[in-house]
């Protein structure tokens, strides 16, 4: 394709992006097809010859367009907002056309410096501590742009762990670094990210988990009492995660208590996962929750989750860019230049290559000004405190989160399979897509608001489908109950009688295989369970619900296949005699 070509089918693309967005109320928010659905519609081999733009596009539309889950749909509900707007992604064409691999300084001036001072207007809009502004820290803190939170843990944590290893090791220059591995152990709340789990797997360090209260929040007397015991037993505390927006319920840790906790140990590097809500610290009166920040020794939030700037951009601030060039430089010949006192952002992260991400943050906050972001941000709040309202005036559901931002867990004053079989028919549906998520033992809904032009009407029609679905269900259970046989019980209350109490009829409820799908639930059995609960959850992989008949099974198939084992080989007379 020439530039004529790029230039005509440039424009026909944009066309259809501006199109898409207009219309996309009309699309259903996510696909109901099985895997594979793909390969029956492309061929097996790749094409031998050129084909023709038109058709390319025709294809997109036809055959991808179908299996897309729409993120940016008003009635996307799931996971937190996949933050987009025009010019973020006006911001990110230029990039791609520009085409730099902006590892250093002299790979492209620009890249670096426009990154700079980006981030420092980000640190600044946020509030952050001056420590993590590279123009106010004399040199000693900035921050870079990440491709995702999940890098930003891993990085901050082997940042940690090459500092507490040098500790360790002192003057010796001869034992490698390996062996204090086994000494080294990190710290998270249960309800951080599953990042964090996933981070010191392959940092080989050791994790532990501490238990939340009943907000959500890391329970800071036992993150002290374990640091304490670890200490005693001869290990190293090195590392401890707090969040600022947790992934199932928006919690929110203390950060000045589990600060001054850090602060105590100086081997500590205390890292604080913003996601999604540390954007929020925009707003001068979200700042109550960033309080204790400056005991943080890094902090990472994601304006592609709650800023309108496109994937993959995240965020992370430290106050000693020396812990990470110590940690992650690698300066081969080739890579040198003559401009020491530049900064070169490939000894900021795990990759070499970097994308020019900062052109398309500099384009959202020149275009929406901080005013703007900040409505964007309170309207997002505002219709998730509506939708509160909406479901506190039913006495069938419940909220089961204090709700700070734009994320409200719902469920029906039921067992976790109804609230379970709900999900499933709505997603099933295809006109609304939410996930669930475990709050204090319960399976809950998340009702997460996502789309950037959102209002009132958008709230309140989902609300009203939602609704309509439980109320199926509610029918036929009231219709089952009337059928059975009366029982002593004193009766109950209108609310009351319009609990979900037995299972819904067999005609209204999904295949067993659609309710677990579109519910996202594997139901396992108990063992399996606990086997798994120390695991830290991200939003993202299904919720482990225990399904009491599998348990039955489980058990009544180990009983037969114990006494099958134990009667093997041993006839009646043997028994007969052996009981004389």
């Amino acid at each position: 394709m020439d530039a004529e070509g790029f230039r005509k089918y440039g424009k026909e693309v944009i066309d259809y992006i501006c199109d898409y967005s207009k219309n996309i109320e009309q699309r259903n928010v996510a696909p109901t097809l099985d895997p594979g659905y793909l390969k029956q519609l492309l061929p097996a081999e790749a094409p031998l010859k050129p084909e023709k733009f038109e058709d390319i596009l025709n294809d997109f539309e036809q055959k991808i367009m179908p299996g897309v889950v729409h993120w940016n749909h008003p009635k996307f509900f799931a996971y937190f907002p996949s933050g987009n707007s025009f010019p973020s992604i006006l911001g990110d064409m230029l990039s791609s056309a520009i085409g730099s691999i902006c590892f250093s300084w002299a790979a492209c001036p620009a890249a670096t410096e426009l990154e700079t001072i980006v981030m420092d207007w980000y640190a600044k809009a946020l509030g952050l501590p001056k420590a993590f502004i590279s123009s106010a820290s004399a040199g000693h803190g900035g921050g870079a742009l990440q491709g995702s939170a999940s890098e930003c843990t891993l990085v901050c944590m082997i940042t940690a762990r090459s500092r507490a290893i040098n500790k360790l090791k002192g003057s010796t220059t001869e034992i490698h670094d390996s062996v204090f591995l086994p000494q080294l152990i990190a710290y998270a709340s249960k309800e951080a990210h599953s990042s964090v789990e996933k981070a010191a797997k392959m940092a080989l360090v050791k994790l532990r988990i501490i238990e939340a209260d009943s907000r959500g929040r890391m329970r800071v007397n036992l993150l002290r009492q374990s640091i304490q015991n670890d200490i005693s037993a001869g290990l190293t505390p090195f590392f401890v995660v707090a969040t600022v927006g947790t992934t199932g319920a928006c919690a929110f840790d203390n950060l000045t208590e589990i600060g001054k906790v850090c602060k105590q140990v100086s081997s500590i590097w205390f890292h604080v996962d913003g996601a999604y809500a540390g954007n929020s610290f925009i707003l001068p009166e979200m700042r109550e929750f960033s309080k204790g920040l400056e005991y943080a020794d890094s902090f990472n939030t994601n304006p592609n989750k709650f800023l309108l700037t496109n994937f993959d951009a995240s965020a992370m601030w430290v106050r000693d860019i020396m812990s990470l060039k110590r940690a992650l430089n690698v300066n081969p010949l080739y890579l040198q230049h003559d401009h020491e006192m530049a900064i070169d952002y490939r000894h900021y992260g795990i990759p070499l290559s970097r994308r020019f991400r900062a052109l398309k943050l500099w384009f959202v906050i020149r275009t929406y000004g901080l005013s703007g972001l900040r409505a964007y941000v309170r309207n997002h709040i505002a219709l998730a405190k509506k939708f509160e309202a909406l479901v506190r005036r039913d006495d069938r559901f419940e909220v089961r989160n204090d709700v700070f931002l734009g994320l409200v867990c719902f469920r029906m004053r039921s067992a976790d399979q109804y609230n379970q079989e709900l999900l499933a028919h709505i997603n099933q549906s295809g006109r609304m897509h939410m996930i669930p998520s475990m709050v204090n033992g319960k399976y809950v809904i998340r009702f997460c608001v996502t789309y950037e032009h959102a209002t009132e009407k958008h709230i309140s029609d989902a609300w009203n489908e939602i609704k309509a679905f439980a109320e199926d269900i509610l029918r036929d259970i009231a219709l089952e109950k009337a059928s059975l046989p009366p029982t002593p019980e004193k009766e109950k209350t209108q609310s009351e009688s319009q609990l979900i109490t037995c299972k819904p009829p067999i005609k209204k409820r999904l295949s067993r295989t659609k309710s677990l799908r579109f519910s996202f639930t594997r139901s396992i059995s108990r063992d399996i369970f606990e086997s798994q609960c120390e695991h830290l959850k991200d939003g993202c992989a299904p919720i482990l619900v225990i399904d009491a008949d599998l348990t039955m099974e489980t058990i009544l198939r180990a009983s037969t296949e114990h006494d099958k084992n134990h009667l093997k080989g041993i006839t009646d007379e043997d028994t007969d005699e052996a009981s004389n």
